[in-house]
This record gives C-alpha cells, sequence and structure tokens, in this order.
C-alpha cells in the first residue's frame, strides 16, 4: 500500500492485524457501516450505532456490529483509541491480507 492508498482508505497495516479508523455517530436510528470520508487527519469509515454513548455501551456496539460484518470473533477486535470520542481507532488482529480482502468487501 502506497501512501496514496493511506489517504483514501481507512485502515493501515501492522504486523498482526488491520488498523481500522472510524468516526462513530451513536444513537443513530439503526446500526450501520457507511462511507469512507475523507477529513484533515486522512480516511474515516462512518459507523452509526443505536447505543448511547454511556459506559461504553456505543464502544460495544461497535466491536460487535464490525465483528459480525466482518465474520470475525470479536475478541480479535480491539479499541486501541477513542473510548470517549466519535474519532476511534481499531485494530483488527489476523492475516492482513484476509482482513484487507473483509473490509474491501464491506465498504464496496
Amino acid at each position: 500500500m502506497g501512501s496514496a492508498d493511506n489517504a483514501t482508505r481507512p485502515w493501515r497495516r501492522d504486523d498482526d492485524g488491520v488498523r481500522l479508523f472510524i468516526h462513530l455517530t451513536p444513537k443513530a436510528s439503526r446500526d450501520h457501516i457507511g462511507e469512507v470520508i475523507i477529513g484533515q487527519d486522512g480516511a474515516v469509515l462512518k459507523v452509526r450505532v443505536r447505543a448511547l454513548p454511556d459506559k461504553g455501551k456505543a464502544n460495544q456496539a461497535l466491536v460487535k456490529l464490525l465483528a459480525k460484518q466482518l465474520g470475525t470473533p470479536k475478541t480479535s477486535l480491539e479499541l486501541l483509541s477513542g473510548s470517549r470520542s466519535r474519532q476511534k481507532c481499531i485494530k483488527i488482529y489476523g492475516k492482513n491480507i484476509e482482513i484487507l480482502k473483509m473490509l474491501e468487501t464491506l465498504i464496496k
């Protein structure tokens, strides 16, 4: 992946998985994985969850939604940053190639 890809894709490869950058909207009418938006800090994936941002419920709903949509166990996802922010970084542990294929399919 080149630097141009980094500007248009909301993820970065790691040795043991992929970091996914998300803009989360809690209290939405439905759980939904939306489009990629390009901001000042790069690309992020817009995600909406019905859960309230109370005691980590929205973060838990985000992890549950991503795990379901990616077909991976919740234990393979970890919130790295943004526990009290709308801007989040989720680590998806596993083989990069498989994760990237799943993400490409999910975001189409």
